[in-house]
C-alpha cells in the first residue's frame, strides 16, 4: 500500500471526529426527527434535480473523455427518472420501523436482575464506493434512520455529482437541528482518503467496500476498521431438466439484460443436458436479439476460459455451459460463484429443495430472476449494499443490518457472590 498523505490524514481524521460527535446527537434522535430529515432531502433533491444533473453531466463529459466504458458510464449518470427513483428511496426509508430501541431479548434472572438486549446504531460508518451516485443518498438514507453518522468516500469519477448531492444532505440535516457532520464526503482524488478511512480504527466503527472485485478485496485486506464485505456478483441461472422453457426464456433474458452493469446481473447461464438440445438454440436466440454476446464451448460462440467463468462482465456478455444434471450445476456454481445470488429455473419440487439446500450464497432464486436480489424489492427501502460474508449482515443490508446490541441489566442493589 501506498503510503498516504499527510494532509488526507488529517482531512479524514477530522471528519471522522466530527461524525463521532454528531453520531452520539443521531443516536438520541427521535423517529419523527429521522424521518422529517429524510422527507426534507428526498423534496430537497427533487427541487434541486436541475443542480444535480448539471453536476452530474460534468461528471459524464470527464467520464467520457477518459474513455470509460459503456458499462461504468451507465453506473455513473443521472437522469431526472434516476433522481426521482433515489428521492422515493429516501421516502421508502422513512416509513419503514425504526429498528433503534427494539428489544431482542430480554428476561429476569432468579436474583432479580432485569435484562433486556435492544439494538443500538453501529456509530461512524465509512463507505468505499465507486461511480454509483446514487450510493450516496442510499447509504446516507438507512445510516440516518438506523441512527449512524457516515463518511462518503465516492469515486473521483462522480465527484461533481457526489458533492452535489451531499450539501443537499447536509442542508436537510441542519434544517431539523442535526449536524451536517452526520454525512460527509471525503476527498477522492487519490487512495489516500480511501488508505486513512479503513486505517481510523477508534473514529469509525465499520468500513463498507461496494464495488469491483479490486476495490473490495484491497479494503478487506488492508484495513484495521473492521469491515463487511459486500461482494461482487458472479451470478448464476440453472436450466434444469424440468424446467418450463417458457419461464426460462423469461428469466434467463431479465436476469441478463434488465441492467447488466449491476450486481445482481446472470453471468453465467448453465443448461442441463437433458433439455440442451431444445432450451440451448431457444434461450441463445432470445439473447442475442437482445445483443448479448454469448461465452461458451458450443458452435456460434465465443470460445470460453477459466476466465469467462470466474469473471462479473457486468456488461452485455454472458458464459454458456452445458452441465450433465444438478450436481455438475452445483459443482461449477461452488467454484466459480461469488456468493452472491444463484438460481435455478425447474417444475421438480425435489430439484428445487435440493438445489436451494446445497447452494451456499446470499440468495438463493426458485423460478425468479437474479434481478430481484435487492433491498427494496425484498421491501427493505433503499440499501447499503448486499453482503455476500456470513457474520452479522448477509445479502441485502436494510436498518437491522447497520445496528449493534447492548445489554441493558436493571437491578435492586443485587452483588454477585
Amino acid at each position: 500500500m501506498s503510503r498516504p498523505d499527510p494532509t488526507v490524514i488529517e482531512q479524514v481524521e477530522g471528519a471522522a471526529r466530527a461524525a463521532r460527535t454528531a453520531a452520539r446527537a443521531l443516536a438520541r434522535a427521535t423517529t419523527v426527527t429521522k424521518n422529517a430529515v429524510l422527507s426534507t432531502a428526498a423534496d430537497a433533491l427533487l427541487a434541486r434535480s436541475d443542480e444535480i444533473l448539471a453536476a452530474n453531466a460534468r461528471d459524464i463529459a470527464r467520464a467520457e473523455a477518459a474513455g470509460t466504458s459503456g458499462s461504468l458510464l451507465d453506473r455513473l449518470r443521472l437522469t431526472a427518472e434516476r433522481v426521482a427513483g433515489i428521492a422515493d428511496g429516501l421516502r421508502q426509508v422513512a416509513v419503514l420501523p425504526d429498528p433503534i430501541g427494539d428489544v431482542i431479548a430480554g428476561k429476569t434472572l432468579p436474583n432479580g436482575l432485569r435484562l433486556r438486549q435492544v439494538r443500538v446504531p453501529l456509530g461512524v460508518i465509512g463507505m468505499v464506493y465507486e461511480a454509483r451516485p446514487n450510493v450516496t443518498v442510499d447509504a446516507f438514507g438507512i445510516a440516518c434512520k438506523s441512527g449512524n453518522a457516515v463518511l462518503l468516500r465516492g469515486s473521483s469519477s462522480a465527484a461533481d455529482s457526489n458533492a452535489a448531492l451531499v450539501a443537499i444532505l447536509r442542508d436537510a440535516l441542519t434544517s431539523h437541528g442535526l449536524s451536517a457532520d452526520c454525512v460527509s464526503l471525503l476527498p477522492s482524488q487519490d487512495r489516500s482518503s480511501v488508505t486513512a478511512l479503513i486505517r481510523a480504527r477508534g473514529l469509525v466503527d465499520v468500513v463498507i467496500p461496494r464495488g469491483g472485485a479490486g476495490l473490495i478485496a484491497s479494503v478487506v485486506r488492508d484495513a484495521t476498521v473492521p469491515t463487511i464485505e459486500t461482494g461482487t456478483g458472479n451470478c448464476h441461472v440453472y436450466v434444469g431438466a424440468a424446467a418450463d422453457l417458457d419461464v426460462a426464456e423469461r428469466i434467463v433474458v431479465n436476469a441478463k439484460t434488465r441492467r447488466p452493469s449491476v450486481c445482481n446481473t446472470a453471468e453465467t447461464l448453465l443448461v442441463d443436458a437433458a433439455v440442451a438440445p431444445t432450451a440451448l438454440p431457444r434461450l441463445l436466440s432470445a439473447l442475442q436479439a437482445h445483443g448479448v454476446v454469448v461465452h461458451g464451448d458450443e458452435d456460434g460462440m465465443v470460445p470460453a476460459g477459466d476466465a469467462d467463468w470466474a469473471d462479473e462482465y457486468l456488461s452485455l456478455d454472458i458464459a454458456v455451459k452445458v452441465v450433465d444434471g444438478l450436481d455438475a450445476a452445483i459443482e461449477h456454481i461452488e467454484r466459480w460463484g461469488t456468493g452472491h445470488t444463484e438460481a435455478i429455473v425447474t417444475q421438480d419440487l425435489a430439484a428445487a429443495t435440493e438445489f436451494t439446500d446445497r447452494v451456499d450464497a446470499a440468495a438463493v432464486m426458485v423460478n425468479a430472476s437474479t434481478a430481484f436480489t435487492d433491498g427494496e424489492e425484498f421491501g427493505f427501502g433503499a440499501e447499503i449494499g448486499i453482503s455476500t460474508q456470513k457474520l452479522h449482515a448477509r445479502g441485502p443490508m436494510g436498518l437491522p443490518e447497520l445496528t449493534s446490541t447492548k445489554w441493558v441489566v436493571w437491578g435492586e442493589g443485587q452483588v454477585r457472590a
